[in-house]
């Protein structure tokens, strides 16, 4: 839902192709939650199909650099494909973003939905402002492949758990020791949409390895994944 209600929120703005609105999206989330170009063409179909956006193609470059045709001889093209196009927004954010938007990999003007320019309709629009006033629900929370992984482990007697637990710890206390280091090189003057992405990371970690210290601590008690030789009747 966070990638679909994302490009509808980016196109309140104003039209782009689909190679934009991945750029946009990289860049406004400081490049945290890298999008795959074909993530957002499916989801642009589908936001089509549901009538929240539509998609005017844009002329081609055969087509403009055609002598013969009507839209090489006048100043701009007409009709709803090149007013669309007249209005996609211009690549923005860092120079890594634009780079890594003219690469190849974006799918240019080629087809499958690429070189099309999209845009809300009024139930877009609608569905974008009903977004911005609805809290987000954690009562449905998306699956969290490391509760489901410990949830797995201490049912099968198998695995060691305490070890999977320490291992999981050192990554995450590494991942929120690189975060800090990102924050404490950034001023507070730096790009607002980084920071508090950055931070949420931050204390995301950090509630991550409470949430560990926890698990450790229940594990002991119901002497489960305890050392070799520990009595777990001891643990209880």
């Amino acid at each position: 839902m966070s990638v679909r209600n994302g490009l509808l929120a980016l196109l309140a703005e104003r039209p782009m192709y689909g190679y934009q609105l991945r750029a946009e999206f990289e860049t406004r989330t400081g490049s945290t939650w890298p999008l795959n170009i074909g993530q957002v063409y499916t989801t642009l179909r589908r936001l089509e199909r549901d009538g929240l956006v539509t998609g005017d193609r844009a002329p081609s470059r055969a087509d403009a650099a055609a002598p013969d045709t009507p839209a090489a001889e006048g100043p701009a093209a007409e009709g709803p494909a090149a007013s669309a196009a007249a209005r996609a927004m211009p690549v923005t954010g860092t120079p890594a973003a634009r780079t890594a938007v003219m690469s190849p990999e974006h799918g240019g003007d080629s087809g499958d939905g690429r070189g099309i320019v999209y845009r809300l309709t009024a139930a877009g629009e609608a569905a974008a402002q009903r977004w911005w006033v609805t809290p987000v629900s954690r009562r449905m929370a998306g699956r969290d492949e490391l509760a489901i992984k410990l949830a797995l482990a201490v049912t099968l007697p198998e695995v060691d758990v305490r070890s999977l637990v320490q291992r999981q710890r050192v990554e995450t206390l590494r991942a929120m020791q690189e975060y800090t280091r990102l924050r404490h090189q950034a001023d507070d003057s730096a790009d607002l949409a980084w920071l508090l992405v950055l931070e949420n990371l931050i204390f995301t970690a950090e509630a991550e390895i409470r949430w560990l210290d926890h698990v450790e601590l229940r594990l002991t008690r119901r002497g489960l994944g305890a050392p070799p030789g520990t009595d777990r009747e001891d643990n209880r």
